[in-house]
């Protein structure tokens, strides 16, 4: 059983911020915000909902495509960095072995493991990518069909799939899986921009690493870029400051209302300069990335609550931040309760000093040790 405990500081509520108190339940989720549960003065510190990472590939030192307890290992590191919960994120791979992989995740998602975040579930980023744009994916990319994603989605939940829209028969995998509650984004795409318009037509709802593997913005042919600026409501990014200028970032924030982020985090993140596996490729990390040895950017070694202070460095408030990693995620899922600090959701918590470093990390009130600790 999880001991009941009480936070104090200034907390992030879905009625703005509150000086109080947040009293965790014995079953994981919060059972009361008050703030006359505070008591004198307040530490100076912020209570901010958890992380929820939908774009994880690997972290400390292990790649989710080993499967098995690859998985569990990625979600200790990611926790005691804040993120809460995630979605572990396959690579393209011939089928024998995506299908390994999503039995392992499978198990996972089921019964989280100690000290770790929640595995909501899976985001299938390949293989119904475009062969001409696999940026850091490996070269196994096929053609989407129904019965071999219902085979997948037996294994696991799968929660989002990327995709490149202009590939045969892709519009109507749209429309019926989004149809069942799949979130389709697009991605790893050569689309034109009316591609990509009749994609969201047909029930699509974001976008990969916006600006990152997709046709860019002409003001002649605007890409899949110009449609996610001029339509989207929901798209994720990686707020790394080395896939996405921070321009081009502060563009994105105007014109997408729900903009999200993403760490897109490999086997690197949480560990030091080196070599490590990304699916099927071996990708260096040095100089605060991870690359291919033709220089092609392969994930990232970010962590969100690095991707938070990387937000508040360019202009955002803190609010704005956090709900950009916590409760636009959430929200895009269809979670009410997670992302958000309220009576009755789980206790997903991450406490931050007044300079936004990681003091405090609970999932689902299991507190989690952090990296220093």
């Amino acid at each position: 059983m999880i001991e009941t405990q009480t936070l104090q500081g200034r907390i992030l509520t879905a009625a703005g911020w509150m000086d109080g108190a947040v009293r965790l339940a014995a079953d994981g989720r919060i059972a009361a915000i008050d703030a006359s549960l505070a008591s004198g003065r307040q530490p100076e510190r912020y209570l901010l909902p958890g992380f929820i990472d939908l774009h994880v590939h690997g972290g400390g030192g292990v790649d989710i495509m080993e499967g098995g307890a690859a998985v569990n290992h990625v979600a200790r590191l990611h926790a005691r960095f804040g993120t809460t919960s995630l979605l572990a994120t396959t690579m393209t791979a011939p089928p024998e072995e995506i299908s390994r992989v999503l039995a392992d995740i499978g198990r996972c998602s089921r019964e989280r493991s100690p000290g770790g975040s929640r595995v909501l579930g899976v985001h299938l980023e390949g293989p119904y990518i475009n062969p001409g744009k696999l940026g850091a994916q490996p070269d196994d990319a096929c053609q989407a069909a129904m019965g071999q994603i219902d085979a997948y989605r037996a294994l696991a939940p799968i929660s989002l799939i990327t995709l490149a829209p202009e590939i045969p028969n892709h519009l109507e995998i749209i429309r019926q899986l989004s149809a069942q509650g799949v979130r389709m984004q697009m991605g790893h795409t050569l689309g034109s921009y009316e591609q990509a318009v009749a994609a969201l037509e047909q029930g699509a709802s974001g976008f990969t690493h916006l600006f990152n593997a997709m046709t860019g913005l002409h003001h002649r042919e605007p890409g899949v870029v110009g449609a996610a600026l001029a339509h989207a409501e929901y798209a994720e990014l990686i707020p790394d400051l080395l896939h996405v200028h921070p321009g081009a970032i502060r563009t994105a924030l105007r014109a997408i209302p729900r903009l999200y982020c993403v760490t897109d985090s490999t086997a690197a993140a949480g560990m030091p300069d080196g070599q490590y596996k990304l699916g099927s490729h071996s990708v260096t990390k040095c100089m605060g990335g991870v690359r291919l040895a033709d220089g092609t950017l392969a994930g990232s070694t970010l962590t969100m609550d690095q991707a938070l202070r990387n937000l508040v460095s360019i202009g955002l408030p803190l609010a704005d931040a956090s709900h950009r990693l916590s409760l636009y995620p959430a929200d895009y899922l269809g979670l009410a309760d997670r992302g958000r600090l309220e009576a009755g959701a789980w206790a997903d918590i991450v406490v931050m000093d007044a300079d936004l470093n990681l003091q405090q990390v609970f999932v689902e009130g299991e507190k989690i040790g952090l990296v220093d600790a």
